[in-house]
């Protein structure tokens, strides 16, 4: 396929891309936000503690 075929097809699929809106389905989205599988990843990700910081003092190099 020639450059000018390529590019004209890829500014097709962009454009579609660009306008295309399809139906966006609230009730689903509230759902997934409000689930309780989102609290419990929540603790996946703990903080760690201050002291942690400090360890890079205690390395002699």
């Amino acid at each position: 396929m020639g450059r000018g075929r390529q590019k004209a097809k890829q500014t097709k699929v962009a454009r579609r891309l660009k306008y295309y809106s399809p139906e966006t389905d609230y009730r689903a989205l509230e759902r997934e936000l409000t689930s309780q599988s989102h609290d419990r990843d929540m603790h996946d990700f703990e903080i760690p503690s201050a002291e942690d910081d400090d360890d890079w003092r205690l390395r002699s190099d």
